[in-house]
């Protein structure tokens, strides 16, 4: 077996735990699998490079192994430092990827690591919250000419590319997968809101059914986040910026409050917005003795912890993946996974079967991309809605669903005016 160059991981003997977990997740991708058979055919990527920065597990894992069939040198690292799981890492290097990712390594190093994934001159990207994209337009832009373009997982990645090509500084094109409606209607909702439970309840061990559980942001997130919880018995309060989507929620029948009031009444608190600072230090003075912080956002800046730990007199950790804050009052305030994704921090992420649409979206846009990247020019955007549709029906298919087709008269109805 090939084994890959130059990798950095931390312990290559745990390989064969790692296989185990791609081996069962592999056999829960049928759509997944299906791309796989196209790419070993067609070869799309035969000659390129492929860089993924992704919550680097068995299902990311599996997804770079599929990148590879497809006749790509892949190399790897993580995009969150408490998600990598070390035993996949090992497995994927014995696979003949490259991986440079460790579980929990320090900022620089963590830094240092997305750096040597970029030095390896990567022909297209999978990114996961823009950071491969923000290094190489900023700190190393000497790595810009090779690339093609890429493909972008989540929110707060395609709000730091839009960003950057609304300034016109983006120098190539992205995919934003997360928009695709495979994406965000079953990854984002069904996803999160299975995954972010599961990190807080084998996290904390604590009953959920009674509790007033806080979801700050109603976004697809933060819908699954909510429904979820009223599924546990939970009473749900929602916090948005949004009056749309406030109002959504309060007709899907949660309260809705300002942070200021939901303060006060929260046991679990979930921040599901991609923005900073959503939890502050005077959200946290109001808040109950016990209460419960987590975030589902990206980057861990959706809950103060600086403010929150000016406002505390001790910090311990009193279970894997739960920090006490002692503030001056008494009063103690958990945080779950150090305020970065619960969900992947705390837990093994989004289920199989979620993921399999999602990682689908990621390898047939990437492959869009590369034939049609000097067309596309240097912008964000939305993956074509035939591949989307092409994801959903490959997905019924791997059911046993068959869904009906509109006749010829039917299509002729709906595209008239006059024949109504």
């Amino acid at each position: 077996m090939k084994t890959a160059l130059n990798s950095i991981v931390r312990d290559p003997s745990l390989a064969p735990e790692g296989k185990l977990k791609i081996d069962w997740v592999q056999a829960h991708m049928p759509v997944l699998n299906q791309i796989r058979k196209e790419f070993e055919r067609d070869q799309p990527f035969k000659g390129l490079r492929v860089a993924i920065s992704l919550h680097l597990e068995a299902k990311t894992a599996y997804l770079a192994k599929v990148v590879q069939a497809g006749g790509a040198e892949v190399v790897i690292t993580g995009s969150n430092p408490l998600s990598t799981q070390d035993d996949v890492c090992a497995a994927l290097v014995e696979d003949g990827i490259a991986v440079y990712a460790k579980y929990n390594p320090d900022p620089q190093e963590y830094k240092d690591l997305m750096i040597k994934t970029l030095e390896t001159k990567p022909d297209l990207i999978i990114d996961d919250g823009g950071d491969l994209v923000s290094i190489l337009h900023s700190e190393r832009q000497d790595l810009l000419a090779q690339i093609r373009g890429g493909a972008e997982e989540t929110t707060t990645g395609i709000l730091r590319l839009k960003a950057m090509e609304k300034e016109g500084s983006l120098k190539f094109p992205m995919v934003a997968v997360n928009d695709a409606y495979c994406k965000y209607l079953f990854d984002n909702r069904y996803g999160t809101g299975q995954s972010v439970w599961d990190g807080i309840n084998r996290t904390t061990n604590l009953v959920v059914a009674g509790k007033t559980v806080v979801v700050n942001g109603y976004g697809w997130c933060g819908k699954g986040v909510a429904m979820r919880a009223k599924g546990l018995g939970a009473n749900v309060v929602v916090t948005e910026v949004d009056a749309i989507r406030a109002v959504e929620a309060y007709m899907d029948g949660f309260t809705v409050l300002s942070m200021e009031e939901a303060a006060k009444v929260g046991d679990f608190f979930v921040t599901v917005t991609g923005n900073k600072d959503v939890i502050r230090g005077s959200h946290i003075a109001n808040m109950k003795d016990g209460a419960i912080l987590s975030n589902a956002g990206h980057f861990d800046v959706e809950v103060n912890l600086v403010e929150l730990a000016a406002m505390s007199v001790s910090k311990r950790v009193v279970r894997r993946n739960i920090e006490e804050y002692e503030l001056k009052d008494g009063r103690k305030i958990y945080v779950l996974a150090e305020g970065r994704l619960v969900n992947l921090a705390a837990g093994d992420g989004h289920p199989a079967e979620i993921m399999d649409m999602t990682f689908a979206l990621q390898a047939i846009a990437l492959r869009y991309v590369n034939e049609n990247y000097e067309k596309i020019g240097k912008q964000v955007i939305n993956v074509p809605y035939e591949l989307d549709e092409l994801v959903a029906r490959t997905k019924l298919e791997s059911l046993g669903i068959q869904i009906d087709a509109l006749s010829e008269e039917q299509k002729a109805y709906l595209d008239s005016w006059t024949a109504h």
